[in-house]
């Protein structure tokens, strides 16, 4: 009888021990599975033109968007609608920030320059487009997240906007206290090229603490980027451009990235991250910029901007990647609309006035509109977040990292494809060619 009741013992702990074994595997394999952000191991930057919230998110709920704004003669100014296919261009250059700044009173965006011919619209500065012409945005800021505090890094044009997504600043040099400011200078009416690749005669401003722009630089700098975090800790990158030495390409602006192996990461045409998507080939970090056509940038854009981002987040979501990626989408300056909340100004150069932020995620909270303050550094301080990475010792080291538009414990939500006009098969379809000139005004 005792042996009969130690055999069952016996039996009953064999029985048993395979499942304790297992118990034990799953708790040393959750002690490995990443954590908050670290869940993430794909981050998309998609970086459009020139617009901000009160212009580009006029009536979206929770969100502080303006009504109207008030211009230097102390005029309340109703915000009247325009088209995102607009046919005119402000200046959005640091002198009219200045402008339009104006201590911080924003009501000088009447004094900013317009390039509309003989015709120009009455308060052209003070439009919204309307929501039926953005209708993905309004679904993606209505789904994920959206931030109403999100300030661009600088406060001039594209050329340093793209240095700031890339490293967090725009200085020519470590250890500088001086920030390049604006586009390049030097060659009327010449077929420009950005960065190393300028003509010799090429020159960008800088900036110093004192705010004189007194100084000017050839435009090809030397520090890190970010680029440089991902290549010495093995993570893969890809920079989808539609030239490679335009000034929407932040890497053409750093000699070692231009002049080195890392050049060969440079896409020569945005389209092709649908196809790498597509095919399991996404990079675990990439920075996306339009084509001039689907930018948003006034006076040039062909209204397909939001049909592109929908195309590259439907691109997502229906795929594997949508449980480890987060994609943020934001503009890379105000682009001379009127906007009414002041930035916090943290030196000569930073912080530049608001741009839409979205961040789309199987783990953004859905709904949610942030009013931190953010800024680009703030994508860059994400990543190295989520990868681990050390900082680049820039702005970075003052700017927040985003996770506030996440929840890394939600049960991850179900992706549904955002509507637009034109699909993924649209752009494709497109035989992609590199414009002859920066697709900018410079």
């Amino acid at each position: 009888m005792l042996f009969r009741f130690a055999a069952a013992l016996f039996l009953a702990v064999l029985s048993i021990a395979p499942g304790l074994a297992n118990a034990e595997a799953d708790i040393r394999k959750s002690a490995n599975r990443p954590s908050g952000a670290q869940v993430i191991q794909h981050v998309i930057i998609l970086m459009q033109e020139n617009r901000t919230p009160d212009n580009l998110f006029h009536g979206l709920p929770n969100a502080d968007i303006a009504d109207y704004g008030i211009n230097s003669k102390g005029h309340k100014i109703e915000l009247g609608p325009v088209a995102l296919a607009n046919t005119y261009d402000m200046d959005h250059y640091h002198a009219d920030f200045v402008r339009m700044y104006d201590g911080g009173k924003m009501d000088g965006a009447d004094l900013i320059p317009a390039d509309c011919g003989k015709h120009c619209p009455p308060n052209m500065q003070f439009k919204y487009v309307q929501s039926n012409d953005v209708g993905p945005y309004f679904q993606l800021a209505e789904q994920y997240a959206f931030g109403d505090r999100m300030f661009q890094s600088n406060q001039g044009a594209s050329f340093a906007a793209h240095q700031f997504i890339i490293a967090a600043t725009s200085a020519p040099a470590p250890n500088s206290e001086l920030f390049a400011t604006d586009n390049m200078y030097g060659v009327p009416n010449a077929n420009k090229s950005a960065g190393c690749s300028a003509l010799q005669d090429e020159y960008s401003p800088l900036i110093d603490p004192s705010g004189r722009e007194s100084l000017i630089s050839y435009p090809c700098f030397e520090h890190v980027t970010m680029m440089d975090l991902l290549d010495d800790h093995g993570l893969s990158w890809r920079y989808y451009t539609p030239g490679r030495k335009f000034i929407w390409t932040g890497p053409v602006a750093i000699h070692h990235l231009y002049y080195g192996k890392d050049w060969n990461y440079i896409i020569q045409d945005p389209n092709q991250v649908l196809t790498d998507i597509a095919d399991g080939n996404l990079a675990n970090v990439a920075w996306v910029m339009p084509t001039w056509l689907s930018s948003d940038h006034p006076h040039g854009n062909d209204g397909s901007g939001p049909s592109w981002i929908a195309s590259v987040v439907n691109a997502v979501g229906n795929s594997d990647y949508w449980s480890n990626t987060a994609i943020f989408v934001t503009w890379d300056d105000w682009g001379g609309w009127y906007d009414h909340v002041p930035p916090s100004i943290r030196n000569s150069y930073e912080y530049g006035f608001r741009v839409p932020l979205l961040v789309v995620s199987s783990y953004a909270k859905s709904g949610y509109v942030s009013h931190q303050t953010h800024d680009f550094s703030s994508i860059l301080k994400f990543i190295e977040t989520a990868f681990n990475l050390p900082s680049l010792g820039f702005g970075d080291q003052y700017s927040d990292d985003l996770t506030d538009c996440f929840n890394f414990n939600q049960k991850p939500l179900i992706f549904h494809t955002i509507r637009a006009p034109l699909d993924a098969n649209h752009f494709l379809r497109e035989k992609y060619e590199p414009p002859l000139v920066d697709p900018d005004d410079d």
